[in-house]
């Protein structure tokens, strides 16, 4: 009986390239038979999507890319109780993870590193041209930098970055009609090229993703602050298509600017409050995971988020964001 492969990833660089890096190291019995879940950047609840019957469960073979496990748990209890087999790697919070044989995690939340990174580290970076690009797209430029000097020049570096950031980017909406591509559409592109700097070299979508990303940035930087202080500041923008895919971009460029202070981005959420995106101090990222846990988001400690921060919590956001113990 031929075994069921699922990989499953965040929509964001990091997701995809992790996935697609161990698929090229590790292609499996019969690779154009892999079925892919995936979906926008802050959908991580993504186990929930694997529907299978009690045949395909005993004989599934699931690789999991860059999503917490804490918000997949009883999902993963399910799968695993059902007899299929998991891989899991990701650098969120875990929450408690279950103890299962057939459980294999590589987790680690230190705030230098991204799935990307571990998978490149499990395979002895036999694909790191691509963690280097996921490395960029998660706003982890030294990370970046220390995979990629010793084999590629400044130009690819460049290339690497514009592809990490641009990827990083489509990921974020409220929906696909937001985004230039579905993320499921983008890797099946990506996913015939061994090195990213032959996707980029021969498909336009990444010029034309990081075309769009400079407009919708260029719209945020004319925003002013809602709150700001020495300890950051809290940008509030508009419910536009630009602002539903730039918010995670905005914040990451915010936070290179200004890498000694922590910035949230807020923006209105489909069905009532706000989606806020929160960068720690670059220079000492931690924390933005224990301030989002505070108003039901997660995320690690470099960077988090919050799916519904509700109207009547915003102030007192703004008061714990301005208070909070950043770099600890």
């Amino acid at each position: 009986m031929k075994s069921l492969e699922i990989d499953v990833f965040n929509g964001d660089a990091d997701g995809m390239f992790a996935a697609h890096q161990l698929r090229l190291a590790e292609p499996g019995p019969d690779p154009a038979r892999v079925r892919i879940v995936t979906g926008l950047k802050r959908e991580i609840a993504l186990l929930e999507r694997v529907e299978l019957d009690d045949a395909e469960a005993v004989r599934l073979s699931l690789r999991v890319f860059d999503i917490s496990l804490a918000r997949n748990v009883a999902a993963l209890r399910r799968l695993l109780e059902r007899g299929a087999s998991v891989c899991w790697f990701d650098h969120h919070h875990p929450g408690e993870p279950p103890a299962h044989p057939r459980l294999a995690l590589t987790i680690d939340t230190s705030p230098m590193t991204c799935s990307s990174a571990l998978v490149d580290r499990a395979i002895g970076g036999r694909f790191r041209r691509w963690a280097v690009a996921a490395a960029y797209g998660d706003n982890l430029p030294v990370l970046a930098l220390a995979l990629g000097a010793p084999l590629a020049a400044a130009h690819e570096l460049l290339l690497l970055r514009e592809l990490g950031e641009a990827v990083n980017y489509n990921g974020y909406g409220d929906s696909v009609d937001d985004l230039l591509l579905a993320p499921a559409a983008l890797y099946r592109r990506l996913a015939g090229h061994t090195d990213p700097l032959d996707f980029i070299r021969s498909d336009p979508i990444v010029g034309e993703l990081a075309a769009r990303r400079r407009r919708d940035l260029a719209a945020a930087l004319k925003q002013a602050p809602w709150q700001q202080s020495a300890a950051g500041a809290i940008y509030r923008l508009p419910d536009e298509g630009w602002s539903r895919r730039v918010l995670g971009s905005f914040a990451n460029l915010l936070a290179d600017r200004e890498p000694d202070r922590a910035f949230a981005v807020l923006r209105p959420a489909p069905g009532g409050g706000n989606i806020a995106s929160v960068r720690a101090p670059a220079n000492s990222p931690r924390g933005a995971d224990r301030l989002c846990r505070r108003y039901g988001g997660d995320g690690r400690e470099a960077a988090a988020g919050i799916d519904c921060l509700v109207e009547a919590q915003c102030e007192d956001f703004a008061r714990n964001f301005e208070a909070h113990d950043w770099g600890r």
